[in-house]
């Protein structure tokens, strides 16, 4: 089974230059925690709720005048429509993510796949279990800021 029979098409994006009490609006609106940043169709990001408060917040940066741009994730991991299902599990066990932007072939934003959506769409609950499992793995605490 490919991506583009599961994913989530018509995803809500977020401009770069937009601050980020908007995309925290958009975010409460939407009920959801990450959000694609795109300029245009073009991928450039991706926004999350922690990414605004590891990043913004508790540098004291203000929300009404803070760009999307300066605190989105630059590296953006994806997958592609017409990538396997499995090979799409795979990446966000190895990565940690819940969720995962997909591209067409020329690299614009088509959709966003979850983990819910892997396991409603294709059935094998026991092998989403198993990446859940592992993308919740929590990860060891950075020390070196103590």
């Amino acid at each position: 089974m490919q991506l583009k029979e599961v994913m989530t098409r018509d995803v809500e994006v977020i401009h770069p230059e937009a601050t980020l009490q908007e995309a925290a609006e958009k975010m409460d609106a939407l009920n959801v925690g990450p959000l694609p940043v795109c300029d245009g169709t073009r991928l450039v990001g991706m926004l999350t709720d922690r990414d605004m408060v590891v990043r913004a917040i508790s540098a004291g940066r203000d929300p009404k005048t803070t760009k999307v741009r300066d605190v989105m994730t630059r590296d953006v991991v994806y997958a592609f429509e017409d990538q396997d299902v499995t090979d799409a599990a795979k990446l966000m066990e190895d990565k940690q993510i819940r969720r995962l932007v997909v591209l067409d072939r020329d690299k614009r934003l088509v959709g966003i796949v979850s983990l819910g959506d892997l396991a409603v769409d294709t059935g094998d609950e026991r092998k989403t279990g198993e990446v859940l499992e592992r993308v919740s793995e929590p990860a060891r605490p950075d020390r070196s800021k103590a």
